[in-house]
């Protein structure tokens, strides 16, 4: 019999972690397993798993919506937890360099090709630009410096030391959501402030209360609580409105086991085991907790200034009037199956629409049922959470986006898919990997009610074994981590799909500081 990898002291530390030892093991076989690469049919397309909506078909719908949505409790939830370490990563490396960072460094390290050089570079040229440079400034005088002398002088490292350490505004430890991203004549806003706006436009009810929901670290969560109560009041006069927000942190619970590189159990240099964040994949149960008839998933950076809201707000309705609009046919055919309603006639109407209107292929086998069988495949196939994707045209490098997927059982189906879940080693894949012509931005509506009004489960929907694994480090030492299945692909894999067109002004994310210098996020 196998000795079991866990001392007394692992049992303790694994039950105080919120796990339970079959859930440590269970992680353990899937590092041990075939790595779960998904098995792709074929990208979608426009006409092929992709709807783009005539004009008249906006406007309905973005009309249905204003009328409708009001009457549905609908969030806006947000993940918010994410450091800003990667937008400075360029900045970072020169910073933790020990030689002398200056311009005449710095021009001709670009010049020889250096991206990183290349990025401070365009940093130091847009510096005035950014909506945190009065901050950064009020800090570098009160440390004793002249900002205007140090940025004519070409001293880098003095100003992007006081930007990101914790000597000055700490922006490599910040969030995302606590930067500021956007100037505008009355002050700048954050990240955080600018999901507060659009809110209004699109989750608003008919008590005029806007209610968001934000996922945040734990170290963090007192700041977005405090930044939240001093510009409340402000936003609410403005607009009119009332916000019910709330925030929620990762569960421990959620974290997964890393191990060495031969599988082992990782253990760090006290001898406890290391157990690392899940992934967005986790904030499933962040999800599920909500009392929500409507949500709303973005992104906390991808948030534009005001003068460009507005397409942002106008398909933010037509996605939430094609959800409402596919919700309310499909509880009208499950209304008429509970009440057993089995004519032939109506029957083949239900798997017409579940092929034709939802594009998910119906077996032969259950068109060749019998009225009950078909009667329990359709209650299945409609009973489940609905979601709307909006999709981008794909401008650059093909990566992951909306394809079709065959699972274990041979069904095909709509799924949003990371690189990371296609196999790299099979050139097939590969293929149709690279003939992806949309990608996802993170640009859902979701219905997460059943036809009676009650909540879903929506852990009874996911593909448990669409799991992450990368190679990570601590400490120097090689390991691999295991991600839940990501939040928008194996933890709705088993959702009701569709995936819409949208244009390319509603995503502009900030990956990187320089973003902020593009057109899309100046302000006039």
């Amino acid at each position: 019999m196998a000795q079991s990898p866990f001392t007394p002291e692992d049992l303790h530390q694994i039950e105080a972690h919120g796990l339970t030892l079959e859930e440590v093991q269970r992680q353990l076989a899937l590092f041990k397993a075939r790595t779960p690469y998904l098995r792709l049919m074929s990208p979608c397309t426009p006409g092929n798993g992709i709807t783009v909506l005539e004009a008249k078909a906006m406007g309905r719908l973005g009309e249905f919506y204003t009328q409708k949505g009001p009457e549905h409790q609908c969030i806006k939830f947000v993940p918010a937890s994410g450091a800003a370490s990667r937008m400075f990563k360029s900045l970072l490396k020169f910073l933790n360099k020990e030689e002398e960072l200056t311009r005449e460094r710095v021009s001709k390290a670009a010049a020889a090709g250096d991206e990183d050089a290349e990025e401070l570079l365009k940093f130091m040229e847009g510096i005035k630009r950014f909506a945190f440079f009065q901050d950064l400034q009020e800090v570098l005088t009160q440390k004793g410096f002249t900002p205007e002398t140090l940025i004519e002088q070409g001293r880098f490292r003095e100003i992007i030391h006081f930007l990101l350490t914790e000597e000055g505004l700490n922006y490599a430890r910040r969030p995302k959501g606590l930067l500021r991203f956007h100037e505008y004549p009355q002050g700048s806003r954050t990240a955080f402030e600018e999901h507060l706006v659009e809110a209004v436009f699109y989750v608003q009810d008919q008590t005029n209360t806007c209610r968001l929901h934000f996922t945040v670290s734990h170290e963090h969560e007192a700041d977005f609580r405090s930044l939240f109560t001093e510009v409340r009041p402000g936003y609410q006069r403005r607009y009119g409105v009332l916000y019910d927000t709330d925030f929620s942190t990762q569960a421990l619970s959620t974290d997964t086991i890393a191990v060495t590189l031969d599988n082992r159990p990782l253990r760090q240099p006290d001898g406890r085991l290391l157990f690392r964040p899940g992934g967005h994949g986790a904030l499933l149960q962040n999800l599920n907790a909500l009392q929500a008839d409507i949500l709303f998933i973005k992104n906390i950076d991808n948030v534009v200034p005001d003068r460009l809201k507005e397409e942002t707000f106008r398909w933010k309705r037509i996605l939430g009037g094609l959800l409402l609009e596919v919700q309310d046919e499909i509880f009208g055919y499950l209304r008429r199956l509970a009440s057993r309603e089995e004519t032939v006639s109506f029957l083949s109407e239900v798997t017409d629409y579940i092929e034709n209107r939802l594009s998910y292929p119906v077996p032969e086998a259950v068109k060749e049922a019998s009225p009950s069988a078909k009667r329990s495949y359709a209650l299945e196939r409609l009973n489940r959470p609905i979601r709307v994707c909006g999709m981008v045209k794909n401008v650059g490098e093909p990566g992951g986006g909306p394809f079709w997927v065959m699972d274990a059982d041979g069904e095909t189906s709509r799924q949003i898919v990371e690189t990371a879940q296609i196999d790299p080693h099979d050139p097939h894949q590969q293929e149709i990997l690279q003939a992806s012509t949309h990608f996802n931005p993170v640009d859902l509506v979701c219905g997460v009610r059943d036809w009676q009004g009650i909540p879903f489960d929506l852990s009874r929907y996911t593909d448990p074994d669409a799991v992450f694994i990368s190679r990570k480090s601590k400490d120097g030492q090689d390991l691999k981590a295991l991600e839940h299945p990501g939040l928008w692909n194996g933890s709705m894999a088993r959702w009701i799909t569709l995936f819409v067109e949208v244009p390319k002004i509603t995503f502009n994310p900030v990956k990187t500081v320089n973003d902020l210098l593009r057109d899309e996020h100046r302000p006039g």
